[in-house]
């Protein structure tokens, strides 16, 4: 199911495009421009407290649970292998092109010529924005950018991001459910076994859900009560999730696990950057933990995740490897650092000088049809 860029034209909330053909570089009239400011977002009160509170629980808890011995932190991270922690850094680097890859292919699919380098710039910005804000607005600010330099609509780009992060589940748990059977494969913990049985079950409610959204959910729309618009802006984004061509879906599938091995191996080379005696995750163990931490940071409460991505990494490498609680958490803020402290500085940089957070980037795009 391919899209017709000429579809859009006649869409609500695009007339604007289509009478200027210079309009990419107009705020898009279906989202503002002060709905997605990301200062307006970080004065509110709401991500001041979802940033300030795990942090502050992070420290009374270090402070009640001794065993973390936060006070050593810097003296273990100085005495760590500086290229090892180099290496962290740029293979999890690695993981933005392909990720700039996989939605430029999703991109294409609805009938836009999306190149590689911009998908790429706008996913970074856009995880800065996530890094920083709750919620997953990173998300949506990615789909704004993209739409504030060409003429791709809001809702089909909604929906290229839906089948992402539908692709990046799937490999989630299933990635994390292969990698822990072979790193438990002398016997499973109770702590593991509940994983496991959460990650089937959440598979298997995706697909389900998946299911019923390519076959029924037009639909089950059509039986609610809801305005015509609201059926417009589903048809588009339903283009979205389901415009790949079924033959690129092992390709964009290998892509996905490619992405997720990035940040396997960087939890990996974290752990034999610090040296800790008798810390060997392997490449299994560092898969099984960077992932289902992973899937913490899709419950969008805090940005990025913080705190509760920090706490599983502790908790399941101590209750998991045996690991010293002072170790564990010295490798879940180091890891941490490079995941996302690296983003907000290097993020915050790209957004400065990137002229797409001005509407000034490869300009409006116009392609022939692929139907």
């Amino acid at each position: 199911m391919t899209g017709d860029p000429r579809a859009d034209s006649s869409a609500p909330g695009d007339s604007d495009a289509r009478s200027d053909p210079g309009a990419g570089s107009e705020v898009p009239s279906d989202v503002s421009a002060e709905q997605v400011s990301l200062a307006r977002r970080l004065r509110d009160p709401r991500t001041i407290i979802s940033i300030v509170l795990p942090l502050v629980l992070l420290v009374l808890l270090s402070r009640a649970l001794p065993g973390f011995e936060l006070d050593k932190l810097p003296e273990r991270v100085l005495a760590a292998n500086p290229l090892l922690l180099l290496l962290a850094l740029a293979v999890y680097y690695v993981g933005f092109p392909l990720r700039g890859y996989r939605w430029a292919t999703l991109i294409r699919g609805t009938g836009y010529p999306l190149s590689i380098r911009d998908s790429t710039e706008i996913i970074f910005i856009s995880w800065l924005v996530n890094c920083l804000v709750p919620a997953k607005l990173g998300d949506v600010y990615r789909a704004y950018l993209l739409r504030l330099n060409t003429l791709v609509s809001l809702s089909r780009t909604f929906g290229t991001v839906f089948i992402e992060r539908i692709f990046d589940l799937f490999a989630i748990v299933l990635l994390g459910l292969a990698a822990g059977f072979w790193s438990f494969r002398t016997g499973l913990p109770p702590e593991v076994v509940i994983i496991f049985a959460a990650g089937l079950v959440f598979i298997g409610l995706l697909a389900v859900g998946l299911f019923t959204l390519r076959n029924f959910g037009r639909r089950l729309l059509m039986a609610l009560p809801v305005p015509q618009r609201l059926h417009e802006f589903y048809d588009r984004f339903e283009e979205g999730v389901f415009s790949i061509d079924r033959r690129q879906v092992p390709r964009l599938a290998l892509v996905t696990v490619a992405i997720w091995t990035t940040e396997a191996l960087r939890l990996f080379f974290v752990v034999e950057a610090l040296g800790f005696t008798g810390v060997h995750l392997g490449i299994s163990g560092a898969f099984f933990v960077a992932l289902a931490a992973s899937l913490l940071t899709a419950v969008p409460i805090t940005p990025a995740g913080i705190g509760f991505v920090e706490a599983a990494i502790v908790t399941i490498l101590t209750l998991a490897y045996g690991v010293q609680p002072a170790e564990a958490a010295t490798i879940a803020l180091v890891d941490r650092a490079i995941s996302v402290l690296s983003v907000i500085v290097l993020g915050s940089i790209a957004y400065v000088l990137s002229p797409k957070t001005k509407g000034g980037g490869s300009g409006a795009v116009v392609s022939t049809s692929t139907s």
